[in-house]
């Protein structure tokens, strides 16, 4: 972890005088203008916007030109704390009319890339027309507002219209991947009694097709509430008997064949647009619901300001329809950009593929995971030599903690004048809480400000700022985008369980946070799964970030383990890349290469090859359940199989549980 003796890493991008033309520094003047005030540089922007939130947020308003059938009445009144806070009200919009309205009728709107190479564009006009025409059958169906709607769906065009012809007529839509099998997908979308589920007939995954006929007719099997059913044509596949046996079913043809004009029920402020889930790795996924207002105005900032989208760019962020960045792509459309969707593996059929589609399609804000950086590191890769990436002004970065190395990479083979942003955030809040700015640098191995609006803070155990060493990420005032409510948590006690618990009244998110001398800001890992040698704090991002830059090593595990016997055992897991092994020079390797560019106390108790390192379906790793395994629980005990990519992988870690097991590894 950083400490307050690091010095200051040099700056790997520096903002050019393009900077006063970027849609924060607009912002920046605008506010200026609304307050009579005079910032001078991000803090004291940032400062402003945490101080006085309703003069902020109402900013944001206006800038974004987002609009009300009725006056908002308040901008915020946070007389009952968080949870609790309530914004604009009064206010009655609809983000889909929002989403829609932008652009020229010509404009690219959407850029759907299948795996197999095939494109499908869909310009303003054509998205609006299909939209219009989708809730128009939606209505007719009888869907209306507060009513749920599920997809069972890739990521292609077809999830972003029934997305927004949902939010359209008000109803709430939520959406599960098609790699969920039934007991997954009904885990999170049975929840909601949706009324309608859009179920594609399959998708392309590493170049094979996966068939998911058979899988969406036992989901909607598995869900009586469903009326009807819309069938997606996504690898063309003809309708099977049991498909027809559900039940009322339409072709996605027949759904999109009305000719309608666009209409949209306005609704209140705070009214469900969307129910993410959180990871559901120890039982049943939390429905997490965001509103309609919240993620308009958060969306609008963290797009609009602090990933300078504009419109006429085209905005690609590596993702899939479980993970919260889709929906904050889809925000894309907000500000007038059109949005890429690629439906399939990155890396297929080489490394090289995002960095391919980024040159085909101009992409000008690209976003990827800090592990795509360092595959195509280790790749050999250099986009700048091989690719025309001259549209590209940015790229964002998530998932994990950025390695500083990775930053040092892409600086010397993207290119010094592209941004590449560190950002830290959560499908909770739907946004960022930490990230960059295009009027502000980029230090190696740090995120370089605190968003907009965020007013985030570290803080120790007795609930002190802390700086220059590590401390829980904490955000101590109201968001827009925080949850509505839990879904089925009348009481509100599970919302207030996971993150007010600790601190009533303050956001505990559970990320290690380091704010450094000056200012930049480090995550460590999940404060759940922290390591601690001799009652020394480590974050198991610092290991990782380590051992992964390691030619020999694909991916790490990092894990410490309280014992019942008191001994502490802090094994490190590795998958290696093909033709290695683990020998002793290899061992030798890695303790040496943490011993030096770490610390002695990242040195782990011993070094173990395993096949994979098991991931939520968003990519993270299962730091906790591996670690209750090691500690003597059976894997079926501490974790939902559904909710793991590779649910045998865990299943390597159970041998090593026993106290046999660590003496003979």
């Amino acid at each position: 972890m950083s400490t307050p003796s690091t010095p200051e890493p040099a700056p790997v991008w520096l903002p050019g005088p393009e900077a006063d033309s970027t849609r924060l520094a607009r912002f920046t003047a605008f506010a200026a203008e609304r307050t009579g005030r005079t910032f001078n540089g991000y803090q004291e922007l940032w400062q402003w916007s945490v101080e006085d939130l309703p003069g902020f947020w109402s900013a944001v308003w206006d800038w974004s030109g987002i609009t009300s059938d009725t006056p908002y009445d308040t901008v915020l009144d946070d007389s009952a704390g968080m949870p609790g806070a309530r914004w604009f009200t009064g206010a009655r919009l609809n983000y889909a009319e929002h989403a829609l309205r932008a652009g020229r009728d010509e404009d690219v709107a959407l850029i759907s890339v299948s795996e197999d190479g095939r494109v499908t564009e869909t310009d303003r006009a054509a998205l609006r027309r299909d939209v219009a025409a989708l809730a128009a059958w939606l209505r007719a169906a009888g869907v209306g507002p507060g009513d749920r709607v599920a997809g069972y769906l890739p990521h292609t065009h077809h999830a972003v219209i029934a997305f927004l012809a949902a939010a359209s007529v008000g109803a709430v839509w939520s959406a599960c991947g098609q790699d969920y099998a039934t007991a997954g997908a009904a885990g999170r979308l049975g929840q909601l009694e949706p009324v309608v589920l859009f179920a594609a007939d399959g998708y392309r995954w590493n170049g094979k097709e996966y068939d998911r006929r058979a899988e969406s007719a036992r989901l909607r099997a598995a869900l009586p509430s469903v009326r009807h059913l819309v069938r997606v044509p996504n690898l063309g596949l003809p309708v099977t008997e049991e498909e027809n046996d559900g039940g009322p079913s339409v072709t996605w043809a027949e759904a999109t064949a009305a000719d309608a004009e666009p209409e949209f029920a306005r609704l209140p402020f705070d009214a469900p647009l969307w129910v993410l889930y959180s990871s559901g790795t120890t039982g049943v996924p939390k429905g997490i619901v965001h509103g309609h207002g919240g993620v308009l105005v958060e969306h609008h900032k963290v797009v609009g300001l602090h990933h300078d989208v504009r419109p006429g760019d085209r905005f690609f962020w590596y993702t899939n329809t479980n993970w919260m960045m889709w929906n904050l792509l889809v925000s894309g459309l907000l500000v007038g950009a059109a949005i890429v969707l690629y439906d399939g593996s990155p890396t297929f059929p080489d490394a090289d593929r995002l960095w391919r589609l980024t040159e085909e399609h101009r992409v000008s804000a690209l976003g990827v995971s800090p592990g795509y950086l360092l595959a195509s590191e280790k790749a050999g890769l250099s986009p700048r030599r091989d690719h025309d990436l001259g549209a590209l002004r940015s790229i964002g970065c998530t998932g994990a903690p950025l390695p500083a190395a990775s930053a040092l990479w892409a600086r010397d083979h993207v290119g010094e004048n592209v941004q590449l942003t560190s950002v830290s955030g959560g499908t909770d809040v739907v946004t960022g809480f930490a990230g960059g700015a295009p009027t502000v640098p980029v230090r190696p191995g740090e995120l370089s400000v605190p968003l907009l609006g965020v007013a985030l803070d570290s803080w120790d155990e007795k609930g002190r700022t802390v700086r220059g060493d590590v401390g829980e990420l904490v955000v101590t005032r109201p968001m827009p985008s925080m949850p509505v409510y839990f879904w089925n948590d009348a009481d509100g006690s599970r919302y207030r369980g996971a993150y007010f618990d600790r601190w009533p009244g303050v956001w505990r998110h559970g990320d290690w946070l380091t704010v450094t001398d000056h200012g930049g800001l480090v995550l460590s890992g999940r404060s759940d799964s922290t390591l601690n040698r001799g009652g020394v704090r480590l974050g198991s991002a610092d290991v990782h970030a380590v051992v992964e830059e390691l030619a020999a090593v694909r991916e790490s595990l990092v894990i410490g383990a309280e014992l019942p016997d008191g001994d502490y055992w802090m094994p490190l897991f590795v998958v290696l890349e093909p033709g290695h092994e683990l020998d002793d020079a290899l061992r030798k390797e890695i303790t040496t290469a943490l011993r030096t560019q770490a610390s002695p106390r990242h040195v782990p108790d011993t070094v173990i090859a395993v096949p994979a390192v098991p991931h939520t379906r968003t990519g993270k790793k299962l730091e906790i359940p591996v670690k209750r395994i090691l500690q003597g629980a059976a894997p079926e005990r501490v974790v939902n199989p559904e909710a793991v990519d590779d649910y045998a992988a865990l299943e390597y870690f159970a041998r090593y549980a026993s106290a046999d097991a660590r003496a003979g590894a």
